[in-house]
């Protein structure tokens, strides 16, 4: 009993929940680099002991999981939308691209982060495998656009992936929130710019 009301106390004081908790972790990694970040560094800056931070992870490494697995459950979440998954393979990656602007919004911190992993530990290279299956699924339908003759066949499928996210990703160095610009907006400009370019002459008339 004691021990639970303990745990109880050591959680209401501070007042940080596991989504608080992640929210400044992702921001000190962000900062610091995830190598470059102590478990001292993050007591610091929650205004709460190492303890209390156990209290809800059991290791540094388990709060970079949490974090880097909450921005690709997004991204995959986007792949099984049914705009993504039903229609022409032009328009179900148009939707996979603007959807996944969205999401780098919305998660800004925690996609940046992600992006940023370099596989130094497992958790960062089981983050990289996950990045290449969602970026397969990119490439997959790219090759299905091309093949239903949506898209310019010029351009190697992956390449045109790479591409393409390769934009989306860059977000990360510019956009601040700070500055009004809403998701919606990026996400009409980079698909204008990248789809105008893609679709062929035909595709474009349908």
């Amino acid at each position: 009993m004691a021990t639970n009301a303990g745990r109880s106390n050591r959680r209401g004081r501070p007042g940080y929940d596991l989504g608080r908790l992640l929210d400044v972790t992702v921001r000190v990694f962000n900062e610091r680099g995830y190598e470059g970040t102590s478990m001292e560094d993050l007591s610091h800056r929650l205004g709460i002991t190492k303890s209390a931070i156990y209290y809800h992870v059991p290791s540094k490494d388990e709060l970079l999981r949490l974090s880097v697995n909450r921005a690709l459950d997004a991204l995959f979440a986007v792949t099984e939308e049914e705009a993504s998954t039903t229609g022409k393979a032009i328009d179900r990656l148009e939707h996979v691209v603007r959807r996944s602007i969205e999401v780098l919004v919305a998660e800004l911190p925690f996609v940046t982060l992600l992006l940023r992993v370099r596989g130094n530990t497992k958790v960062e290279r089981q983050a990289l495998a996950r990045r290449r299956e969602f970026d397969q699924v990119v490439s997959d339908l790219v090759k299905r656009a091309e093949e239903e003759g949506s898209i310019r066949p010029d351009v190697d499928p992956a390449l045109t992936s790479r591409l393409l996210f390769g934009m989306v990703n860059s977000i990360i160095e510019w956009y601040k929130p700070s500055r009004g610009l809403r998701a919606a907006e990026i996400a009409d400009a980079v698909t204008k710019i990248a789809f105008d370019g893609l679709r062929t002459t035909s595709s474009q008339s349908c």
